[in-house]
């Protein structure tokens, strides 16, 4: 058997750090936001704070993650890390949904407000944002933990950089409405990048075959090996952050080399498919009563 990748304690203080951070600027952010009344600025530090709901529940699916395993939760609390970006991904649906309503409600008398602090305070957001996705580039292609914090915080650092454009456009040329129609737009472009991250993390909650794996090719793979004559009761699930789980009856009805086979294919399913979590079943005959019903590769 292979070592399964965990969440290691770098990840976790990256995580750690990155919210921290979060809070103290959203809390510098809404305070200047209201001294100005600027809804820019109370918009951005609105989804800040969703962020930072967020990062805290990714640090904390993140700590649960290095949980070991234990006699009621035999694959330990890894899973955690599944659920966390889902409510993610609800987070930053309901924020962007008020922020648009209440953009809306300012569009017809949108009060002046003073530039020069929108543009600074949002200027250090896009610092303080792209440190922290910085922070949560490595793995975020195939951690979906850390794929919704960096997602955040790039958002977080573009809704930064539209507030300052605001700010310079009220600046320089009085456009008071740039701040409820930039706050909008912050609304929609939030919500669109939520939805793909919503759609994945609610399919590997509810145990879908990762984006990464086709199971009709593992399914044809498992039957090209030596002696197998049938493939079923195959299933591919996410377990966790880095870890894909496998199950699969294989019927093998005149081989004794089991023991053997099944090292060989646990080493190539890792190998070719990031499947480094499977649990194989040798059958002899055809007594299996799914064999009448199951006999496609890919299972049911």
């Amino acid at each position: 058997m292979h070592p399964h990748p965990h969440t290691t304690p770098h990840a976790t203080r990256a995580f750690a750090v990155v919210t921290l951070a979060n809070l103290a600027y959203t809390i510098v952010e809404a305070g200047y936001g209201f001294h100005t009344n600027s809804l820019v600025l109370l918009s951005d530090a609105l989804h800040n704070l969703g962020d930072v709901f967020g990062l805290g529940l990714a640090w904390g699916a993140a700590v649960l993650a290095r949980r070991p395993p234990t006699s009621r939760h035999t694959y330990g609390w890894r899973r955690a890390t599944l659920l966390s970006p889902l409510a993610n991904a609800l987070l930053l649906v309901t924020f962007s949904g008020a922020l648009g309503w209440e953009a809306i409600r300012r569009f017809d008398a949108p009060p002046a407000i003073p530039a020069l602090p929108v543009m600074i305070v949002a200027a250090i957001g896009i610092v303080v944002n792209l440190g922290g996705a910085w922070m949560m580039r490595d793995g975020h292609d195939h951690d979906l933990n850390r794929r919704g914090a960096f997602l955040h915080l790039m958002a977080d650092a573009a809704i930064s950089a539209a507030a300052v454009a605001a700010g310079a456009g009220m600046w320089w040329f009085g456009w008071e409405w740039l701040d409820p129609v930039i706050a909008l737009l912050v609304g929609l472009v939030v919500a669109a990048s939520a939805f793909g991250l919503l759609r994945e993390s609610f399919n590997a909650a509810m145990d879908a075959v990762p984006r990464t794996v086709d199971q009709d090719e593992v399914g044809n793979f498992l039957i090209r090996q030596p002696g197998v004559t049938a493939v079923h009761h195959l299933h591919i699930w996410s377990l966790g952050t880095g870890e894909i789980a496998m199950t699969a009856h294989l019927v093998r009805p005149s081989t004794h080399d089991h023991d053997a086979f099944i090292d060989a294919l646990n080493h190539s399913l890792d190998e070719r498919f990031g499947i480094n979590h499977p649990t194989l079943q040798i059958e002899h005959g055809q007594s299996c009563e799914h064999d009448r019903h199951d006999r496609a590769p890919h299972g049911h």
